[in-house]
């Protein structure tokens, strides 16, 4: 049957999931928040009153932004893959929360699919075309 066949081609389809989900995470959503500078950075940070932490706004903005820039481009080289992996589950956790809240508008529904795309990842590392394979 032709599925089975298409399990010779898992780690090409770990490198497509990493490249498009970490480029379009780097591109699409953090290269704005991290040239969006400290007022942004403080107004997204701002949501970490949510847990408790509502000291240091920018600075949880800026975190949050180079997550979601530096972190997603280190997913889509498959360099350093299951703890920038992880850090970005944990900022996607903390921006369902806000939508789940009401403390920014709008659906959890992205937040929640990045999150469980770069969770998978945790799991099942980057594959064989990766930086951290070549690492060794």
């Amino acid at each position: 049957m032709i599925w089975t066949h298409l399990s010779k081609f898992r780690d090409l389809g770990l490198l497509l999931l990493r490249t498009t989900v970490g480029l379009y995470m780097a591109v699409g959503h953090g290269w704005g928040k991290i040239v969006g500078g400290p007022e942004q950075w403080a107004g997204l940070g701002g949501t970490m009153e949510l847990f408790g932490l509502g000291f240091a706004p920018t600075f949880w903005g800026f975190m949050a932004a180079l997550a979601e820039f530096a972190g997603a481009l280190l997913v889509a080289l498959g360099l350093l893959t299951r703890p920038a992996a992880l850090l970005l589950v944990l900022n996607m956790a903390v921006a369902a929360t806000a939508h789940l809240t009401g403390a920014i508008d709008g659906s959890p529904e992205r937040a929640l699919l990045y999150a469980f795309v770069f969770l998978s990842l945790v799991f099942v590392g980057p594959g064989k075309y990766s930086v951290d394979e070549l690492a060794g």
